[in-house]
C-alpha cells in the first residue's frame, strides 16, 4: 500500500462560507462518497483545513497504488461536477496515531 495527500480545491476562497443549496448538496454527496473509503480504510484521515487564504479539503489516502488515488480523486461528485478541482501528492506517513472522531 502507497500514501498520498489530496486536496479537495473549492471553487473560491469563500466557499465554506457562502456555498448556494445547490453546492451544498454536492458537498453532501461529497462526505458520504469519501466516508466509503474511510469506512474500509482506503482513507485514514479526512476534513476540512480552515487555511487563512482560504478553506479546503484534505484527506490521507492509503491506496494500492497512484492509478487507484487518481480514480478516488476522479470519482469524487463534486470533481464529476465540475465543482471542486484537487491535488494529490504521494506521501511517507511517518506515524499516525489518534483517536476515532465521531462524524
Amino acid at each position: 500500500m502507497q500514501h498520498f495527500f489530496f486536496k479537495l480545491i473549492p471553487p473560491r476562497p469563500t466557499f465554506a462560507t457562502d456555498m448556494s443549496d445547490s453546492e451544498r448538496a454536492l458537498m453532501l454527496q461529497h462526505v458520504s462518497y469519501i466516508r466509503t473509503f474511510y469506512d474500509t480504510g482506503r482513507v485514514l484521515a479526512y476534513g476540512p483545513v480552515q487555511a487563512s487564504e482560504g478553506s479546503y479539503g484534505f484527506a490521507v489516502l492509503e491506496m494500492p497504488d497512484a492509478a487507484a488515488a487518481e480514480a478516488f480523486a476522479t470519482n469524487d461528485p463534486t470533481i464529476l461536477a465540475g465543482l471542486n478541482r484537487y491535488e494529490i501528492a504521494p506521501m511517507r506517513l511517518g506515524g499516525a496515531q489518534a483517536s476515532r472522531v465521531a462524524q
